[in-house]
């Protein structure tokens, strides 16, 4: 079993994430193999796409979301990611379990047990109604997120109509409008409208998630993220119990081991780079993929710098990538992109940085580009 350094772990994910070395692949071609981008933030997608795809421009993604091949919903560990149509149709059912089991916490199902004590209406509501309810709703229109709320809680007084609309779309597949999707100012939107995924779409979503399509999110991730451990997928998906399908895909997965002995995975016919092979300076966006796609992240990031980097309140900094790994966290605010490194870089990749910053402000709309050369702390 052949034995994988962090820098040889560190240069494959690069090599598959696109960061090794920008790509001329179509946008939809690399949110295909890169399987989701996390999308709480509408305008954190097209950041990572710019660091990973030659010449990408804004408008080449505004239009795979306005002509329905790419579309943002809840997916991956229940959180907003923008996908291909196919794959969030084949995804969806196998994730399905992940977001229902997101839906039946504490918040939402002390919700629907609530009453109103003045009007003695509300009385507990059953998830499969409320769903029922929603889509009755819906109608097969697109409706503002708000706008169902408010008609759910017309109907149930008593019952927080956010909390109520936010459920329905756990449980089943919604897809938001374009708007939501597009370039715009940066920072959470809270005018969401939300369409049935199988009207929006044309077509339904696969029926159920069985073990064949459980055996192919992982060849996709591992094409995405390997080699990675049983754990890391898990992470990454959310799902549970996937060493037994990994214990069925018998040759087409080699197995190797990483620093400390940890058993990993990967796809048997994938091609590894040399670990000596230089990595360019790059600016990721804020919930990169690269982060937040193993439960082990330490190839990409080093463990006392997580908090830096996910300082709580389910926050992921923007960063950058000094020799393939985040030395430091960005921002952007009235015009002037701030790099802010965790220690003192050396003038190379201080200069090599600041360069790369310099191409990315037309991009994002800045004007200057600062280092701030006090360390980052906790």
């Amino acid at each position: 079993m052949t034995a994988l350094s962090l820098r040889a772990l560190n240069r494959a994910l690069l090599d598959r994430q696109f960061l090794l070395a920008r790509t001329d692949r179509t946008p939809l071609d690399v949110i295909g193999r890169l399987v989701a981008l996390q999308a709480q933030e509408p305008n954190w997608p097209y950041v990572g796409l710019w660091s990973r795809i030659n010449g990408f421009t804004r408008a080449e993604l505004a239009a795979l979301v306005e002509d329905r091949e790419v579309v943002r919903s809840a997916l991956l560990r229940s959180t907003q990611h923008l996908t291909t149509a196919d794959d969030f149709l084949r995804m969806r059912p196998l994730l399905q379990p992940v977001l229902d089991r997101t839906a039946g916490s504490s918040y939402f199902t002390r919700n629907r047990a609530a009453r109103n004590s003045a009007t003695a209406h509300g009385t507990g509501l059953d998830a499969a109604s409320l769903v029922a309810e929603g889509l009755a709703l819906l109608g097969g229109r697109t409706l503002p997120r708000r706008e169902l709320a408010r008609r759910l809680a017309e109907r149930h007084p008593g019952h927080d109509g956010r909390i109520l609309a936010g459920e329905v779309e756990l449980r089943t597949p919604l897809v938001h409008d374009p708007a939501t999707a597009s370039w715009g100012s940066w920072g959470n939107r809270s005018a969401i409208s939300v369409t049935p995924a199988e009207a929006w779409l044309g077509r339904p979503a696969a029926a159920t998630g069985d073990g064949e399509a459980a055996k192919e999110l992982i060849r996709r991730y591992l094409a995405a993220f390997g080699p990675a451990g049983v754990k890391d997928v898990q992470a990454w998906s959310g799902l549970t119990r996937l060493g037994e399908v990994v214990a069925t895909m018998g040759a087409e997965l080699r197995r190797c081991s990483g620093p400390g002995g940890a058993e990993l995975f990967d796809l048997a016919d994938a091609e590894l780079p040399d670990p000596e092979t230089p990595a360019p300076a790059r600016l990721l966006p804020a919930f990169d993929n690269v982060l937040l796609g193993h439960a082990d992240r330490t190839r990409i990031i080093d463990d006392e710098d997580r908090p830096r980097v996910m300082p709580g309140s389910a926050r992921v900094l923007p960063t950058f990538l000094v020799d393939g790994r985040v030395r430091g966290t960005w921002s952007l605010a009235a015009g002037t992109l701030r790099l802010t490194p965790f220690r003192p870089l050396s003038a190379a990749d201080r200069a090599a940085l600041e360069e790369e910053a310099h191409r990315m402000l037309p991009f994002v709309g800045g004007t200057a580009v600062t280092h701030d050369d006090r360390p980052a702390t906790t």
